[in-house]
């Protein structure tokens, strides 16, 4: 299926947009800028901000982390333009200096919740340090494999399977996508 099906009859209420952003920087290092914004349909009032007209943010989070060719976190900021409350600003920046020294990968969840985790910081915030892994590993591994001039998969000519097999459907190591494109990694599937 490429397109949902027709939805029933509906109004719009809620709107959460998320969206990264990867660069390399100049001097090595990749930054990731990450947004997340949430915004009604429907007039809302908030207790600090009062009334807001449909379209005004509730949340406008964003947040930057630096991190080098191994997912070590080297820098994290964020910025919070809309939240609902003020004390909501207390978990930006100053919090998320505990993520750095952190390396993107297995366990990665617990360790930005033993960093950031509960009242230690902000729920929408660890959502897109979560999240900014994907980005990252999406972005670093992808073009420094452009940089060498290989068109295959990471990990070709390696007796390694790249990172990314066997963590998906398509992936899958026993599946058609590994066969084509990287068959030393290829596994017969298991007979039932």
């Amino acid at each position: 299926m490429t397109e949902l099906p027709a939805a029933a009859p509906r109004r719009p209420i809620h709107t959460r947009r998320i969206q990264f952003e990867g660069f390399l920087r100049d001097d090595g290092l990749w930054d990731i800028d990450c947004e997340l914004s949430d915004t009604k349909a429907i007039e809302i009032t908030l207790n600090e901000r009062g009334v807001l007209p449909p379209g005004e943010p509730i949340h406008l989070i964003r947040v930057r982390l630096t991190v080098d060719d191994g997912f070590t976190i080297r820098d994290a900021q964020a910025a919070m333009a809309k939240v609902p409350w003020g004390e909501c600003h207390e978990a930006s920046s100053e919090p998320l200096r505990k993520l750095v020294g952190l390396t993107m990968g297995p366990g990665w969840r617990k360790k930005i919740d033993g960093a950031i985790g509960g009242v230690a910081g902000c729920t929408h915030i660890r959502e897109l340090v979560f999240n900014a892994a994907t980005a990252a590993f999406q972005m670093i591994p992808h073009y420094r494999e452009m940089e060498k001039g290989s068109a295959g998969p990471r990990g070709a000519g390696s007796d390694q399977p790249p990172f990314y097999m066997g963590q998906c459907m398509s992936w899958r190591f026993d599946g058609p996508v590994v066969q084509r494109v990287a068959p030393q990694f290829y596994r017969q599937p298991k007979a039932d």
